[in-house]
């Protein structure tokens, strides 16, 4: 596959800004080349914009060469670069199956590229026929999320790479809730797709949402053209240094990972034996949909209660389901508790 060809041509022929610390990335006494205020602190220097420390230590976690890392302002950075890299305004298209993640195609009006969409089934799995006829003729890039949001399954392996094998273009595969399921995912085979961009993030399992931390994986050639187009000092020292020391505490991430699994099985055996809960649909996130009898009537009561769920029933495929995430114990006590009262 030539991804260069895929490229919008002035993207393509972009000369990136280079920033003090792309000419000298080095180690020096005096800095007097950036700008910055002289008077040391914690943050007076400009972070390192190709994220040498944290990649490095991102590839020991996930086996993966740091060259095939982009570090973004959470995963809706990497998103917004990939749709303007390779669709041209007014031309192109992507295509997203739905029900899911909603940025994906605001992320593409904004950048006034057309959305195409193809429902999943009514198991919520990949109808990959209709995807790879829906994405001719302009479809530049297919946006898949698995486990899938809001229906929380992963999408059958064997469609994702019949999509992967049949489609000349760009496919991001978005694995933001992969560590609550039990398949490993697509990150073992990237280098089987030079199509395929992975998409994963701190905000989940490693509890780190508030830092805007995600992550990127593709060949060498797509991550080197994300660099590109992305902001110079795109992610902060600060977020840079507490990432660096959260990611050496991987077992108590795994411990609170086994938890919420723990918790997810409670929660759903749970709703379950509850009279106005109609379906608990299967899980593989650490959230799982519900279809209740009238979910607006129930949903403004959790919140009354100050329990907050989402409302999804607006959604296609998802008529009177709430979205629910899977809390402590006793928050999940708790919800239970005021659900059985209704």
């Amino acid at each position: 596959m030539n991804i260069q060809s895929l490229l919008r041509e002035n993207i393509r022929n972009l000369k990136p800004y280079a920033t003090a610390r792309h000419e000298f990335s080095g180690v020096a006494e005096v800095y007097l080349d950036a700008n910055e205020n002289p008077f040391r602190s914690d943050y007076n220097r400009y972070p390192d914009p190709t994220q040498k420390k944290l990649k490095e230590k991102i590839s020991q976690l996930k086996n993966i060469d740091p060259g095939k890392i982009f570090l973004g302002n959470g995963s809706d950075e990497a998103i917004d670069l990939i749709i303007r890299a390779f669709c041209e305004p007014g031309n192109d298209a992507v295509l997203v199956t739905e029900p899911t993640y909603g940025m994906y195609a605001i992320c593409a009006a904004i950048n006034n590229v057309a959305v195409k969409s193809v429902t999943l089934t009514p198991k919520f799995d990949l109808d990959e026929d209709a995807v790879l006829n829906a994405i001719a003729p302009t479809g530049k890039v297919i946006f898949l999320c698995s486990p899938n949001n809001p229906s929380g399954n992963l999408l059958s392996k064997e469609k994702i790479i019949r999509v992967l094998t049949h489609f000349n273009g760009i496919v991001v595969l978005d694995e933001a809730y992969i560590d609550f399921a039990s398949d490993e995912g697509f990150l073992p085979v990237l280098q089987n797709y030079p199509n395929l961009i992975v998409l994963q993030t701190l905000s989940k399992a490693w509890g780190l949402a508030g830092l805007r931390l995600g992550m990127a994986f593709a060949s060498a050639e797509i991550i080197s053209i994300l660099n590109k187009i992305k902001y110079p000092y795109n992610i902060s020292s600060l977020t840079q240094q507490v990432v660096l020391e959260k990611l050496d505490a991987i077992a108590e991430k795994n411990n609170q990972v086994q938890q919420i699994l723990a918790e997810r099985s409670s929660l759903v055996n749970a709703l379950q034996t509850l009279p106005l809960v109609k379906q608990v649909y299967p899980t593989d996130a650490n959230f799982v949909l519900v279809k209740v009898t009238g979910a607006r009537k129930v949903y403004n009561h959790l919140a009354e209660q100050g329990i907050i769920v989402r409302d999804r029933s607006t959604v296609v495929l998802c008529e009177d389901c709430l979205r629910i995430t899977v809390g402590t114990a006793e928050e999940n006590r708790k919800l239970i508790d005021t659900l059985a009262k209704l």
